[in-house]
């Protein structure tokens, strides 16, 4: 990947009905680099005014936008993907000094075009059925957007977050207010410019930026918000789910928290599944929603397996995250990188520690957690129960195939599983045991397929995205029954 790009100037105003403004009672905050903790930009933060002027310039631009065809809307989609794969080195940059994603390997602007490139062409396919099974009648549905749709983005990966979830909404004919979040606010702004650059009308998309406890909380409570998508914690989504149903009963689609479990039999590629369950808790330096955060080894092979992932874990190269070399960067800020530092403080009385450095001068030296192992960890303790949300992972062994499934699905998450196994049979049976809305055979996370649905079980989440199934989120079914008399 060539050189990142830093920007000449930085946006960092609110995006509303087709114009860049600065937060009605001039309210910034202050946005540090997690690697070098100085103020890389003071950022608009939108009040409960800005977020209800969101909502009321989407609410007008819905009756024009929602009366276009589907191919009107896709001209729009394709110029703002084009537009997204020419900014690809600028977003990388943006994505570096705001939250400490490395430019290295960053693949997010190609998945969103790909998102924006696949709803343009999937539009027409948002089809009603009918019936003639009732003597009489012909029935028929139709399928109708909501109105505004609200989406809320982690800051992890929040340009592919934008585009998973803006899409599909705006391809159906809503429109959309979308709240990016406070530590990582520089690509959706910059996006918000290639939005303008690519035509789109005033009030179809809008993006604000702010604390969940302000513009977050205005969007889920709106009764003028249809329909919400949120990713992010538990914590929040419980929040918002309560929000939306002492609101208007908007539907709400929650992807949430993960603490994903891999299960290695004794029969499995070890290097391979050493190497890829390795790579699936340290990208992104663990900051990953299904990064699988508990792996589970057949006793006979623990000890060859642990060698060979430690060996793997600990060889990264850690550091300034807009430099090409790097592969592991910090952390997103000072609260992410105290919490995971405290989690890392309790599973060193649990469990036994066989990676991982007391490093308080991370403070000085970016926000970085070394990659961290715990061993023989009792299954009900604190760092077994709860997202970490870092390169930490805790590695058990089982001896049955009964007892593996048991611990694996001995939590209140249900992300993503994996299985690794060269024995068909028992991949099978333990895919369909595993309590998990994702289950990778022979492979693990981030290994995703974009035309499944892709969501979680229990307290990770309700509801199905997807490219073959998100634009069912944000379209209404309504029956229309016929009477057809007889001549």
């Amino acid at each position: 990947m060539p050189a990142a790009k830093s920007p000449r100037d930085i946006e960092t105003r609110l995006f509303i009905n087709g114009e860049f403004v600065e937060s009605s009672d001039g309210k910034t905050f202050d946005l540090k680099s997690p690697m070098t903790h100085e103020v890389v930009a003071q950022v608009s933060e939108a009040s409960e005014s800005d977020a209800n002027a969101a909502v009321a310039a989407a609410k007008a631009a819905f009756p024009a936008w929602s009366a276009l065809g589907p191919k009107e809307r896709a001209k729009y989609f394709k110029k703002l993907a084009t537009l997204i794969v020419e900014a690809r080195h600028e977003l990388a940059y943006l994505e570096a000094i705001s939250m400490g994603r490395p430019v290295s390997g960053y693949f997010d602007a190609f998945a969103a075009a790909d998102s924006f490139n696949h709803y343009a062409e999937a539009g027409m396919l948002a089809l009603g059925t009918s019936s003639l099974n009732t003597p009489g009648y012909m029935n028929f549905t139709l399928r109708q957007p909501y109105g505004v749709a609200a989406a809320i983005i982690p800051w992890n990966v929040p340009v592919l977050f934008l585009a998973l979830k803006t899409a599909p909404a705006l391809i159906t004919g809503n429109t959309v207010v979308l709240k990016s979040s406070e530590k990582a606010p520089l690509t959706s702004a910059k996006v918000a410019h290639l939005i303008q650059e690519a035509g789109f009308p005033p009030g179809v998309f809008n993006i604000i930026t702010g604390h969940g406890q302000v513009s977050g909380h205005v969007l889920s409570h709106h009764m003028d918000v249809r329909v919400l998508s949120f990713t992010g914690s538990e914590r929040t989504g419980r929040l918002i789910q309560t929000a939306a149903a002492k609101s208007n009963l908007k539907p709400v689609i929650l992807e949430l928290g993960g603490k994903s479990p891999a299960v290695i039999f004794e029969d499995a590629d070890l290097e391979k599944a050493a190497a890829e369950t390795q790579h699936s808790i340290q990208w992104n330096s663990g900051q990953v929603c299904m990064a699988n955060s508990r792996i589970y080894v057949q006793e006979s092979i623990a000890e060859a397996f642990v060698e060979s992932f430690k060996q793997k874990f600990q060889a990264v190269a850690a550091g300034d995250p807009t430099d090409e070399k790097t592969n592991h960067g910090p952390l997103a800020d000072e609260m992410q990188y105290d919490r995971v530092r405290s989690y890392i403080d309790v599973g060193k009385e649990s469990g036994k520690r066989i990676l991982g450095i007391d490093h308080e001068a991370g403070r000085q030296n970016g926000f970085i957690i070394q990659p961290t192992i715990f061993l023989e960890t009792p299954e009900d303790a604190k760092v077994m129960k709860e997202e970490i949300f870092g390169p930490v992972v805790n590695i058990n062994t089982f001896r049955t195939e009964d007892e593996a499934i048991a611990k694996a699905n001995n939590t209140e998450f249900g992300l993503y599983a994996a299985v690794y196994t060269k024995n068909i049979d028992r991949a099978l049976r333990v895919a369909k045991a595993l309590e998990a809305g994702t289950v990778g055979v022979n492979c693990t996370s981030p290994t995703g397929a974009r035309d499944m649905p892709f969501g979680g079980y229990k307290a990770s989440g309700q509801g199905r995205e997807g490219l073959t199934v998100s634009m069912d989120n944000f379209l209404e079914t309504k029956s229309v029954l016929v009477k057809v008399e007889e001549s």
